[in-house]
């Protein structure tokens, strides 16, 4: 199996109701209720594309890329370990 490459989109909407129509462009990871945003994972080939078809819908207010990709995840430690001074 080949994993494809994703990117992450916030697509924020006026209303929710259709907004579960964005299913047809991607994965649908999360819809805020409260705050009126959909976070979907489309394919990075299809990017360009998918975010004029998006921009173009009654209900899309605004799409942004997710930077969730860009963060630093892997953390190194150059702090000593103090757990033995601490301890009785």
């Amino acid at each position: 199996m080949m994993l494809t490459e994703r990117t992450g989109l916030i697509v924020w909407v006026n209303d929710l109701k259709p907004a579960k129509n964005l299913e047809r462009f991607g994965t649908i990871h999360y819809i805020s209720k409260k705050m009126h945003y959909v976070v979907l994972y489309i394919h990075a080939a299809k990017l360009e594309e998918t975010l004029k078809h998006m921009q173009r819908l009654p209900y899309v207010k605004k799409v942004e890329p997710s930077y969730r990709n860009e963060i630093k995840t892997e953390y190194s430690s150059n702090v000593p370990d103090k757990t033995r001074f601490y301890s009785l």
